[in-house]
């Protein structure tokens, strides 16, 4: 069987990692990068971490408005998946890369698989959910991370094969943290102790293409008198530089960096005392640690980590994120919501069990 993965962002390289190395000891895999992050910090980097082969394809797409980028894709994609003609195309998460992947497979009559199925915000603000709600329309075989994933897509009528495998991410989380620790050395690079500082990441369309919101979050990061690192999107700091935000953060207790690999934000996320972030997978990297996150939106499709008490939303609300960087902790219990680190090979096993 030949199975052609498709990713092109962050997060998806790291959902790769460990599925990769999976594949390739049962079927033939081809790697497709759209070049959805195309620099080195958003993607080679991650590559080198995470010890993931060089993708056989890059569209090299980069930055451009989300219709325009989606078209780019499906263009170089449809014909590569005319010319390797794949059995199974796997598509990961939420981003323009997994919906462009979604149209072209389903265009061309290819078995299509989710990685993080039934995931929802139920804010359609978000260009994130509509890719969501779209890829898992088209696709064949559905794979979950959560019950309540399971449970959306069943209250939406989806018919095809669903399986509750568990958290990709968390299969790399527990595969690199103790390489991260041994090989990291970020702490010392930027002159940090454990539990004495917060780290913070903004990338969201809906916090950096609104002028007002990208403000009360710089305020509040400078206002909390609190030492932050915040390794900075490349769309942020466009943005920053755009509103003349940037210059809040002169000598102030809030330390940026340019966006760092994966083994660095681990250790980091690892060694906070908060976090503070707009993403999806941070989110639950500080649910892994056990590390207290305020999340800067107003839903979140990883409602285990609010139902277990590590996470709490703010919105880009300068006020409530000020009292939850002075006052939310959480020192509960956690349930083993987002599986015990072998959706990968879950995934591979449900795969092999298949007719095509």
């Amino acid at each position: 069987m030949k199975i052609l993965s498709v990713v092109g962002a962050r997060p998806q390289f790291i959902k790769l990692a460990l599925l990769s190395q999976e594949i390739k000891k049962h079927f033939k895999e081809i790697i497709v990068h759209t070049g959805q992050h195309y620099d080195y910090e958003m993607s080679k980097i991650f590559f080198k971490n995470l010890e993931i082969p060089e993708p056989d394809y890059n569209l090299g797409v980069g930055s451009a408005e989300r219709e325009e980028q989606i078209k780019k894709m499906n263009d170089g994609l449809e014909k590569i998946f005319l010319e390797e003609k794949p059995d199974l195309v796997i598509v990961f998460g939420d981003t323009n890369s997994t919906l462009a992947g979604a149209q072209v497979a389903s265009k061309l009559g290819i078995k299509l698989a989710h990685v993080e199925s039934g995931m929802r915000s139920f804010d359609k603000t978000m260009p994130e959910e509509i890719n969501r709600i779209e890829t898992d329309k088209v696709s064949d075989i559905l794979f979950c991370s959560t019950k309540t994933a399971v449970d959306n897509l069943g209250k939406e009528g989806m018919k095809v094969s669903i399986h509750l495998v568990g958290d990709i991410m968390i299969d790399a989380l527990k595969a690199s943290i103790a390489a991260a620790e041994k090989n990291s050395n970020i702490l010392e690079q930027l002159n940090l102790k454990e539990k004495e500082f917060m780290v913070a990441t903004v990338h969201r369309a809906g916090n950096t293409d609104d002028e007002e919101n990208l403000k009360n979050i710089v305020e509040a990061f400078v206002e909390c008198g609190d030492k932050i690192v915040f390794p900075v999107h490349p769309r942020t700091t466009k943005a920053l530089k755009s509103y003349g935000l940037d210059r809040k953060f002169e000598a102030t207790n809030v330390i940026v960096v340019k966006p760092l690999g994966y083994i660095d934000m681990l250790v980091l996320e690892k060694n906070s005392k908060k976090i503070l972030t707009d993403s999806g997978g941070v989110q639950k990297e500080a649910y892994f640690f056990k590390v207290p996150c305020i999340t800067i939106r107003d839903t979140t499709e990883w409602v285990e980590t609010i139902e277990d008490g590590w996470n709490i939303l703010t919105g880009p609300n300068k006020k409530k994120m000020l009292d939850a960087i002075k006052n939310f902790e959480s020192e509960r219990n956690q349930n083993e919501s987002y599986g015990n680190g072998e959706a990968s090979k879950n995934i591979i096993k449900i795969i092999g069990n298949l007719n095509f």
